[in-house]
């Protein structure tokens, strides 16, 4: 049975430092949040939406522009430790991103940025399989991934559609499908 509610207070505060939510927070509401089964894995997903700091007029009580971000979330087979795979930046350091893993694979390592506290982990999650479908899949380069205990996500900036929930989940359970149950018990 799936949950939804057009506007769930608190329920993004959980989530925050997991890819565009903030660092840390107080009652952040969840937008169109829903959750349920998908493909046989529990699933949440919502919208969390803030004024940019950076948009509107610049004068003295003008308004900002609200920023959307889109969340999804599947649950692992086992618990893991912080790991996240996205698109390599220029101001990744600038950004305090910390440092890389790379995996020793050159086409991997330049169209990707790993970053873990947990190598071996990284390692196994992304050996074989799973490396090879971030490599050959279109979604991949458009959806960063984050391990965080028992749940993987991604995420991008717009709003929240139907079509992006099915496409999302279904991307995320793809993932999830290549990842080697060894993994999980080595997490």
């Amino acid at each position: 049975m799936d949950v939804r509610a057009a506007r769930a207070a608190g329920r993004a505060t959980e989530y925050c430092g997991i890819g565009p939510m903030p660092g840390s927070g107080d009652n952040l509401t969840a937008w169109h949040h829903m959750t349920g089964e998908f493909r046989g894995r529990s699933f949440g997903c919502f919208e969390y939406r803030y004024a940019n700091p950076l948009s509107g007029s610049g004068r003295a009580g003008g308004s900002k522009k609200l920023t959307f971000e889109s969340v999804f979330l599947v649950s692992a087979p086992g618990s893991g430790p912080f790991l996240q795979v996205g698109q390599p930046g220029r101001m990744d350091t600038l950004l305090g991103r910390g440092p890389r893993t790379l995996l020793g694979v050159p086409e991997f390592d330049d169209r990707f940025r790993v970053g873990t506290h947990d190598d071996p982990f990284a390692r196994n999650l992304l050996d074989g399989e799973l490396r090879a479908f971030l490599l050959s899949d279109d979604r991949a380069p458009k959806n960063p991934l984050r391990v965080r205990d028992d749940e993987l996500f991604t995420w991008y900036t717009g709003t929240l559609s139907p079509q992006a929930v099915e496409e999302r989940l279904n991307y995320l359970c793809d993932v999830l499908d290549r990842i080697p149950a060894r993994t999980w018990a080595a997490g």
